[in-house]
């Protein structure tokens, strides 16, 4: 039975690899293998190549000070951080709150095996992901150093040891985001601002990796002696890789000890949250008016709602909401520096700051895609707007402007912002705002046709229409090759014909381009979202 449920969780973690969302149905061997292929490449080509490097320029720097342990600890802690941070929301979906749940606790099935097929697949996928950064650092440190049987066995056993750690953290992190979410009225939101944060955490620590590496070796023996005297137990952590016996018996008997006590917390603690159904609230009925809505207005909040309950909706198609306002606010404290550097740069081509400034204003507004697969969300339930007695073009105008609101009002803070400290005349700074809004009305009906051409209508996850569909990559490698040419056009000719004449002309052409594309929304897409 337990043999069962292992494979069961395996097989809803590459489910991907095998099943092909956006047609429904299987792949083919050759793209699964394919798929496996390209996994592999990334996690040991990629991600294992990149440690493999940063272990062979930092390796010798220890080894030549007799501090080989620190090497072993500083590499052993990333590798424990990229696993719990790598596993801990698959704790959270898998392990906790599953779909299955009522499922799986109906059947008669001990619950010691359902705990221990998900623990087992949250060690498996926590492994993977340490094992990219562990892996190399015993190999290279037995290459600069030298390899015995002792460093071998003893590097083994810390391997399994950061795997057994790496379990523990996913688990109590996976419990303490369980354990908030039912707490919680909007889960959408929260889990934007969850991924948002480890995204910001995430590259914060990536620029900072190497002034942190190379201040850690050039002051490699104040800090050793810090970690003696104040953190003993990591000591002994990097003292396992070096060959000690001692150490390494201890470390691995405490990450035993640990995982034993978590187990019998969670035994004591599952059903309880494996069967909560989450904070409820009575609601006390009071009678009121209900306002009446225009057709327009109704699609328009059923097209917000659908977007504000999808976290995947809101990561992949919205995060110029955020980006727009923060480069506004960049653009202010830096943006006057930015600007006199373009200038001189570019000082045969007068204007080229204003070029530049509204091509990255285009660049960011095109990673706001929500009518890319907005048509495509509908999927099996495009019936219902269909048999609707209304014009299609309604529908797909509430798409649109969907983009056209979420995208416009941060975007005209950013062009106003920008349009501030570009060192220019008052016409080419009304023209940066006037036109960067332009192409928020462009973009967005663009989009919109682009689905109705490339719709994914059969699919059952909805990460197929936002991530995987041709309308979505066309949209935003589109939006960014017009930004590009915004600007590469005015420094090849452009520049000829002044910064307010050209920034005009671009202007026009957003502006009559969008009556175009919504002229042919209104009827002949109509007609295609009719049939679709």
């Amino acid at each position: 039975m337990l043999k069962v449920l292992i494979k069961k969780q395996l097989a809803e973690v590459f489910k991907s690899y095998f099943f092909d969302a956006k047609k429904n149905k299987m792949r083919s061997k050759a793209a699964i293998a394919g798929w496996f292929v390209f996994f592999a490449v990334v996690m040991v080509g990629f991600l294992g190549g990149l440690f493999s490097f940063l272990a062979f320029s930092i390796c010798g720097s220890f080894v030549a000070a007799g501090m080989g342990w620190m090497y072993f600890l500083m590499l052993g802690g990333i590798a424990i951080v990229l696993g719990a941070f790598g596993s801990v929301f698959n704790t959270y979906s898998g392990l906790y709150l599953a779909k299955d749940n009522d499922l799986m606790l109906s059947l008669p099935i001990p619950v010691r095996y359902i705990m221990a097929s998900r623990l087992i697949n949250v060690y498996l996928m926590g492994t993977l992901y340490s094992a990219t950064v562990f892996i190399p650092t015993p190999i290279v440190y037995w290459i600069v150093a030298g390899i015995t049987a002792s460093r071998v066995v003893c590097g083994i056993i810390m391997f399994l040891a950061i795997s057994i750690i790496v379990m523990i953290l996913s688990c109590l992190l996976g419990w303490v985001v369980a354990k908030v979410s039912l707490k919680l009225k909007n889960k959408s939101f929260i889990s934007v601002i969850i991924a948002l944060v480890f995204f910001g955490a995430y590259y914060f620590l990536y620029f900072k990796a190497n002034g942190f590496i190379r201040e850690l070796i050039m002051n490699a023996e104040t800090y050793a002696e810090r970690i003696k005297g104040a953190a003993y137990a990591l000591f002994l952590f990097g003292r396992m890789g070096e060959g000690a016996w001692i150490p390494t018996l201890i470390t691995f008997a405490a990450a035993l000890a640990v995982f034993a006590l978590v187990w019998y917390l969670m035994s004591r603690s599952f059903i309880s949250i494996a069967t909560d159904a989450g904070k409820t609230e009575k609601v006390k009925y009071v009678e009121k008016t209900a306002r009446q809505k225009s057709v327009f207005g109704a699609f328009l909040g059923k097209e917000f709602g659908r977007f504000t309950k999808s976290p995947s909706y809101m990561l992949n198609c919205g995060l110029g909401v955020l980006l727009l306002p923060a480069g506004g606010v960049l653009m202010l404290i830096k943006g006057a520096q930015v600007c006199e550097t373009i200038e001189k740069v570019f000082e045969t081509k007068p204007g080229s700051a204003a070029a530049f400034v509204c091509a990255v204003l285009c660049m960011v507004a095109a990673m706001n895609d929500m009518a890319a697969p907005s048509v495509s969300l509908e999927g099996k339930s495009i019936w219902i707007p269909q048999s609707l007695p209304i014009n299609p073009g309604t529908a797909l105008r509430a798409k649109a402007a969907l983009q056209i609101i979420l995208t416009g009002i941060p975007m005209f803070f950013a062009a106003v912002c920008t349009a501030l400290v570009v060192n220019a005349s008052v016409a080419v700074k009304l023209l940066i705002c006037v036109l960067s809004l332009s192409y928020v009305l462009f973009s967005a009906f663009c989009e919109t046709a682009i689905n109705l051409k490339m719709p994914v209508m059969s699919w059952t996850s909805e990460i197929a229409p936002i991530k995987q569909s041709g309308a979505v990559m066309l949209s935003l490698f589109g939006g960014w090759a017009v930004s590009l040419a915004l600007c590469g056009i005015y420094l090849l000719v452009g520049y000829k014909l002044g910064a307010a004449l050209y920034l005009s002309i671009w202007t026009v052409l957003f502006l009559v381009g969008s009556l175009v594309v919504l002229r042919w929304l209104d009827k002949t897409g109509s007609r295609i979202f009719a049939n679709l």
